[in-house]
């Protein structure tokens, strides 16, 4: 079972999230905690993501989408 989650900061995407993997036993995969995570690791993918995020920038989406396939990779 695969479900994605859209919708501003704030809208509870966390919360229900977190219900349903612990309802069904899902890996909860987050790219705001992949990002986090990457630019603290300092992988090539996050520090990709640190030079936008510090400008301000949006992370392009061939660096979230890396992230997102690593992550996928791993399960």
């Amino acid at each position: 079972m695969r479900i994605v989650m859209f919708g501003p900061p704030g809208a509870g995407k966390g919360t229900q999230a977190a219900r349903l993997c612990a309802h069904y036993d899902l890996a909860h995969i987050s790219t705001g905690d992949m990002l986090r995570d990457n630019v603290q690791r300092q992988t090539a993918l996050g520090m990709e993501a640190k030079r936008a995020m510090d400008k301000g920038d949006l992370v392009a989406d061939d660096i979230v989408v890396g992230m997102i396939e690593e992550r996928i990779a791993r399960d």
